[in-house]
């Protein structure tokens, strides 16, 4: 099941900078925040070294350093 939200164009943008990957819904990218902001309220330690680790893999992805499904399936014999 789905609904609709309206979205100031700033948010939706912002958003969109978030994403990870082009095919990547907004759903998916909204529950990537939820569960960072739950990480946040119960380990901000945690919550730090989470949001780091996400920087360095969107820096990664955007200069295409990154493994296919396919490529990592051969990669791991599977």
């Amino acid at each position: 099941m789905t609904t609709t939200i309206k979205l100031h164009i700033a948010t939706k943008s912002a958003l969109d900078g978030y994403k990870e990957a082009v095919g990547e819904s907004y759903d998916e990218v909204i529950k990537k925040l939820i569960y960072i902001a739950k990480v946040a309220r119960h380990d901000p330690k945690l919550s730090k070294e989470t949001v780091i680790q996400i920087e360095k893999a969107r820096t990664r992805l955007k200069k295409g350093q990154y493994l296919t499904e396919a490529q990592a399936k051969k990669k791991l014999g599977l």
